[in-house]
């Protein structure tokens, strides 16, 4: 074999490798939850209504009626098996069903 060919064929093989990893399916990013915008969290106050908050967030993924006074909403982002982030928003009612308190914890993966 001149040195030419042998140059080809590796080259060949080398692109080949390499042009495999770009043929794998496409993966559609997957939405799951209430979405949770901070334009709607800063609009949330002490005293709110259930009614008040369900028209701002929508209606909420748990409302347990074991825990009647907790509200969680969570939104997540995945593609393929790999979650990229996500929101867990709670909120707590009083005995009036006024809104108390609310905690919004964010967690953001970076993509491999």
């Amino acid at each position: 074999m001149t040195q030419l060919t042998k140059l080809s064929i590796l080259t060949f093989l080398f692109c080949g490798m390499f042009s495999c990893s770009a043929l794998s399916p496409y993966k559609v990013p997957i939405l799951q939850g209430n979405i949770i915008e901070d334009k709607d969290v800063e609009q949330l106050s002490e005293g709110l209504t259930k009614d008040q908050v369900q028209y701002l967030l929508g209606t909420p993924m748990l409302n347990s009626p074991l825990h009647p006074y907790k509200w969680e909403y969570i939104y997540s982002v995945t593609i393929g098996d790999q979650l990229i982030g996500e929101k867990k928003l709670s909120l707590i009612f009083d005995e009036d069903q006024r809104l108390n308190t609310w905690t919004l914890q964010e967690s953001s993966l970076s993509k491999n």
